[in-house]
């Protein structure tokens, strides 16, 4: 077969073959973080008490986040990014939906959730529409 026969028949069979579509990057995003935000709603979450017995919580971008960890290996590399493996960490037991749907709207300042923080797994919940309830969410009803 020469050049001219191969190259026509390349182009016949590229012309019947069918391409999967393009995946659209934002939908493809979208779907990662609504999958990621569905399996913290069903873990169980380890949260640190700080020494008033509440929630730990650190400070970041002018806004509180409750520190929650998905195991004890998670919380231990918390501790030892802050230095603090040393001391004891008392946490409690938390079903991620609990935390989002009932402990942050019921407090009296915006929080978001900082989930496994320290680690190649980290993620942020911020309290907005779609993680919170709407009533608690900084573009909700509270904020209006």
């Amino acid at each position: 077969m020469g050049f001219d026969d191969e190259w026509g028949a390349l182009r016949a069979a590229a012309a019947t073959r069918t391409t999967d579509p393009v995946a659209d990057p934002y939908e493809t995003a979208r779907t990662a973080a609504q999958q990621r935000l569905t399996d913290l709603r069903g873990s169980t979450l380890l949260i640190p008490s700080d020494p008033q017995d509440g929630a730990w919580t650190a400070r970041f971008g002018g806004m509180d986040w409750i520190c929650a960890f998905t195991d004890e290996e998670a919380l231990y590399r918390f501790a030892v990014a802050r230095d603090e493996a040393d001391r004891e960490w008392p946490f409690r037991r938390v079903i991620g939906a609990r935390l989002l749907d009932e402990v942050l709207p019921a407090l009296d300042f915006p929080c978001g959730v900082a989930l496994n923080a320290a680690g190649p797994d980290g993620a942020v919940y911020p309290p907005v529409r779609g993680i919170v309830p709407d009533a608690a969410a900084l573009d909700g009803e509270r904020a209006a």
